[in-house]
């Protein structure tokens, strides 16, 4: 003999209008819908679908039908038409319909847990120490909510759960229905706890720029922010080499600009690019500062003439010209500038002209610290070591005098 049961799942009242909410949604594609048949006392095992990220808490239903006999709607069905989705997954609206079935008189007894080494064991053992819920009790009809507040089978680290059913029959054989439905909460999604953010943060402290910033843990929560904003965990964890290079690069930069540290950034690769130049790379030095300050809308005046200056030393006259008129466009006032073009035509066959760059500025400063003379001299050494030509040094050192 069959009846219809009716169950419901009564939450706090209050009834809101939305079918889905904000802060998350049922998963209809990640549900677990697994029908089973047990024989007389048999025991088996359903484990869930993988729960998607963000999972903060699943809707389960059991029901025991005989072989004729069919659910009136499933699970997700029902959730899916509830006005408030909160109602369930936050406890902020009425009540819910968690079960409108036809069920048997047949009756089991079930378990779940968490690791599936255990939950296999119960097949043998019949034993539910370790479960994370039981119903020792014979039903013929369940429907649970399993949050992480609450509840042992519910983490953020929960990947599935494993449900164990046990007949309850003496003789007949019984139809087992489960259905498990998570709910995703949308910021919990990203994938971002306590755990992986503490893991962003100690990245920003490897950064060679941490060491040279004054508002070091501004800078840390900055970049956790705009990189947990930027990717969830799993597409930053998924990012090659080359992509999550680019992408700290971009983060770093961005979370110095909100601090105002940037430039403490920039002044690294100013750092790589002089490195190399000690070295004699001469070409390297060049890419540095074209690539990582003038293309990327990074430089400032004092890139220009050092990018000019490298041509110098490298004997790309042309190029070092080029580059000095396009930065004296832009700011004819700043005077670097126009010591490195008065470089240029020492070495261009145009000594009157570099005479009278140095005449007209040789009682300024470069910088609050260095003066042109003092400049002029540190340029000079320079040039002498990469074995530019010397012939003019003396010339323009008497102007100075």
């Amino acid at each position: 003999m069959f009846k219809k049961i009716y169950f419901i799942l009564p939450l706090i009242s209050a009834a809101i209008t939305t079918a889905q909410s904000k802060d998350g949604y049922w998963d209809n594609i990640r549900t677990t819908n697994e029908t089973i048949s047990l024989r007389a006392g048999e025991k088996k095992v359903v484990k869930t679908a993988d729960f998607p990220e963000g999972t903060t808490e699943v809707v389960y239903r059991i029901t025991l039908l005989n072989d004729n006999q069919k659910l009136s709607s499933s699970l997700v069905s029902v959730l899916k038409a509830i006005p408030d989705p909160t109602g369930i997954s936050q406890g902020a609206a009425g009540a819910v319909f968690l079960a409108s079935t036809i069920s048997g008189d047949d009756k089991c007894k079930y378990a779940i847990f968490t690791d599936a080494k255990i939950s296999d064991a119960f097949l043998t053992t019949g034993k539910t120490t370790y479960a994370c819920l039981k119903q020792e009790t014979p039903i013929n009809k369940e429907a649970r909510i399993l949050k992480m507040k609450g509840s042992d089978c519910m983490t953020l680290k929960t990947q599935n759960l494993y449900f164990a059913i046990q007949s309850d029959n003496w003789v007949m054989n019984e139809k087992v229905i489960i259905e498990v439905v998570p709910w995703v909460d949308t910021k919990a999604s990203r994938g971002w706890n306590s755990e992986t953010k503490n893991e962003i943060i100690a990245l920003s402290k490897t950064l060679k720029v941490y060491v040279l910033l004054t508002n070091k843990d501004s800078f840390s929560a900055s970049f956790l922010d705009k990189l947990s904003q930027k990717y969830t965990y799993i597409e930053f964890s998924n990012l090659i080499p080359i992509e999550r290079s680019t992408s700290i690069e971009s983060v770093t930069e961005e979370a110095l600009k909100k601090t105002g540290e940037e430039r403490k950034y920039y002044s690294l690769f100013r750092d790589r690019a002089n490195g190399a130049i000690n070295q004699g790379k001469f070409d390297d030095a060049i890419t540095i500062i074209q690539s990582e300050l003038i293309s990327k809308n990074r430089a400032e005046s004092i890139d220009y003439a050092t990018l000019a200056n490298y041509y110098l030393l490298s004997k790309q006259f042309d190029k070092a010209e080029k580059v000095l008129n396009e930065a004296i466009a832009k700011d004819a006032t700043d005077i670097n500038l126009q010591l490195q073009l008065a470089n240029l035509y020492l070495f261009t066959d145009r000594l009157s002209e570099a005479k009278d760059i140095h005449k007209k500025y040789k009682d300024q400063y470069i910088n609050p610290n260095i003066s042109w003379i003092k400049q002029t001299n540190k340029d000079f050494a320079l040039f002498s070591k990469c074995r530019l030509p010397e012939n003019n040094f003396k010339k323009i050192l008497r102007v100075l005098e």
